[in-house]
């Protein structure tokens, strides 16, 4: 932009070149001031985030139940109805679950008619949930010794059960319950705290962190291995996120990241288990992921971040480019108000996106044969499409950075085409990103690099247990007992979240 200082040229054509170009740059401006607007005071994700849409079911059938509350309270005839359909709908509870009954019978067995003894004749039953608060225990080891009557010196005792914390007070299965708590229900260490001491046990917040430090420590050569068997597989997602660290030296936080790699083969029936591992790194450097998958060979779908490029460049790996990154850009203009090209490039990417939910959980040839015979025109027509789009708007517009976003990655956006294994886009793993950021929002930043490091271990471990419909806390109280009781190092796949199998319950009687 020019200053207002300058003298104006006094040539006709040279003003309206002037005029044209400050034009341009204060459209680009406003551009830049309503995207700050949306992204301070708008909804940032391009659709309604679940978890907010089923907070507005969540009210809206709150509401309806206090009606038919009401209803029922006025009208027995509406409340029998809806009990009965209550009973035929609610299916049954788990056979696992203990059973305490409750038997509710007439005070007076004698016949109201003849005054003769009433006799059983069958019975009603009817189960209902009920929840029992979340209760701490005390277990208690005896440990006998012995001794020898002839041999005085003589004393013999069963060795001291291995223990995560030893000579502290927490089982394994406590430290499990923390470690869930902290990293999937994103419980800040203390809040837990105040949770235990309203039922009496007080556990100071820095006990806690040595419990965590320590269970990470145990279960760091699990997500190493885990990392491993993700780098050998030949088709990865990755991404990375913020991972604010305190930084003591100058009194603030400083910005640390956490990089996700992800497979997830499901979608075109692969045999390999899903799984994340996240690795926290002090910047954002090319040089992380360049460190991470060393040794990876395939193709890596990711977004438009640039350090990607260079592990391309090694000819090891193949870039898969990301189209929701694409749609995004053209949906933030149309959000700001009438865009008509970029609406129109929203529909065209819709279609294509429209062909991928057909053809999903479909085999990689049929995908593949799909593609090509109907998204590959789809795609074919957008590329030229989009460079005569170019060449009519300013260069310095947020449309033309749109524009030119795809273009510039236009081979890797195509990847999909030629394989069934490769997704349109890298949601995958931006699924897998959310419950790093939540947790971020809600303990604000880790304490050091090394908490950045207990972070990315264990919250690979239950985000990939989640993935593979593990419990993570039966998964992580299991794993834990299992190597303090000397599980060998050279078994590390039997650890695995995806090789977990949870020991069946019998149902109670």
């Amino acid at each position: 932009m020019s200053n207002p200082a300058d003298p104006l040229p006094s040539d006709p054509i040279a003003l309206q070149a002037m005029l044209a170009a400050e034009r341009a740059e204060n459209e680009r401006l406003r551009q830049i001031i309503k995207e700050l607007q949306r992204h301070r005071f708008g909804r940032r994700a391009e659709s309604l985030p679940v978890e907010q849409l089923l907070l507005g079911l969540e009210e809206a059938e709150q509401v309806e139940a206090e009606r038919f509350a009401k209803e029922d309270t006025a009208d027995p005839a509406k409340r029998d109805a809806r009990a009965r359909r209550r009973r035929a709908n609610r299916g049954s509870l788990p056979a696992h679950l203990p059973r305490i009954e409750q038997v509710v019978d007439i005070p007076d067995k004698i016949c109201p008619c003849c005054k003769g003894t009433l006799h059983v004749m069958g019975e009603d039953r009817s189960e209902r949930l009920d929840i029992v608060p979340a209760q701490f225990r005390v277990l208690l080891t005896r440990r006998p010794k012995y001794a020898c009557r002839s041999c005085e010196e003589v004393v013999v005792q069963a060795p001291a059960p291995a223990s995560l914390v030893e000579g502290g007070i927490p089982t394994e299965a406590t430290v499990a319950h923390v470690l869930v708590s902290k990293y999937a229900d994103h419980l800040p260490l203390y809040r837990q705290s105040q949770i235990y001491a309203r039922q009496g046990v007080n556990l100071d917040r820095s006990t806690l962190a040595d419990w965590v430090g320590k269970a990470a420590f145990l279960l760091r050569p699990i997500h190493e291995r885990l990392f491993e068997r993700l780098k050998a597989s030949d088709k990865l997602f990755a991404d990375e996120t913020t991972a604010p660290v305190l930084d003591p030296g100058r009194g603030r936080t400083k910005t640390g990241q956490l990089f996700a790699y992800a497979r997830d083969d499901r979608p075109w029936g692969g045999i390999d288990p899903p799984g994340v591992a996240y690795l926290y790194a002090p910047d954002r450097k090319a040089e992380q992921p360049l460190q991470h998958l060393q040794g990876f060979v395939g193709i890596l779908q990711v977004d438009g971040y640039a350090g990607y490029r260079a592990l391309a460049e090694r000819n090891a790996v193949s870039l898969a480019f990301c189209w929701a990154h694409v749609r995004r850009k053209f949906y933030d203009l149309a959000q700001s108000g009438p865009a008509p090209i970029a609406t129109e490039a929203l529909q065209r990417i819709a279609e294509l996106y429209r062909i991928e939910s057909e053809i999903r959980g479909r085999s990689p040839e049929e995908r593949r044969t799909a593609r090509q015979e109907r998204s590959r025109p789809v795609i074919d027509a957008l590329e030229p499409w989009l460079r005569g789009k170019l060449t009519l708007v300013s260069q310095k517009s947020k449309l033309a950075e749109a524009i030119r976003y795809p273009l510039a990655r236009w081979a890797g956006l195509c990847r999909f085409l030629d394989d069934g294994r490769v997704e349109i886009d890298s949601n995958v793993v931006e699924r897998s990103i959310r419950p790093i950021a939540l947790n971020r929002k809600n303990a604000l930043f880790a304490g050091s690099d090394g908490g950045g490091e207990h972070w990315a271990t264990i919250a690979t471990l239950i985000e990939t247990a989640k993935l593979n419909g593990v419990d993570p806390y039966a998964y992580l109280a299991d794993a834990i007992t299992r190597i303090v009781a000397g599980h060998p190092q050279r078994q590390l796949d039997e650890l695995l979240p995806w090789a977990y199998a949870p020991t069946p319950l019998k149902a109670v009687a």
